[in-house]
């Protein structure tokens, strides 16, 4: 379970992460995808492997989108591994996808960690206070 918060980091020049300690729990290895919404999703490969069978379950009505999604979803997914200083790469591919050039926010969801430009994280989040109150009248909390 990756809680924690919020984590402001900064790539260095070898495009290399240093990832929050209380988020890392002694992973070695991250698999990074396109995360939705423009930011870049770290799953465990319990995890990923998690993602990808519910891929598998989708409605046969509906496999062209899921085709479409896996797809979008795989192609840019890479294994990353964490190093001795508990960093790790984050590709330049995912880095456009994203948007992160150097300012990134680390964010702790449960079965994920999302990676954010710093920028467009600030945003989004704004926009989901606004509409928290709306989201959480349909949710039963």
């Amino acid at each position: 379970m990756f809680l924690g918060g919020e984590h402001r980091h900064t790539l260095d020049e070898k495009r290399r992460l240093a990832l929050p300690a209380r988020l890392r729990h002694g992973v070695r290895q991250f698999i990074l995808a396109r995360g939705l919404e423009g930011c870049i999703a770290l799953y465990t490969e319990v995890e990923w492997r998690k993602l990808l069978t519910k891929l598998e379950g989708l409605p046969v009505a509906d496999k062209t989108h899921a085709r479409a999604f896996k797809r979008l979803l795989i192609s840019g997914a890479i294994l990353s591994d964490v190093d001795g200083q508990g960093r790790l790469l984050v590709p330049e591919s995912l880095g456009r996808y994203a948007g992160i050039r150097r300012d990134v926010t680390v964010v702790g969801m449960d079965s994920r960690i999302e990676l954010w430009s710093s920028e467009r994280w600030a945003h989004y989040r704004k926009r989901a206070e606004r509409s928290a109150a709306k989201i959480a009248a349909h949710i039963d909390l």
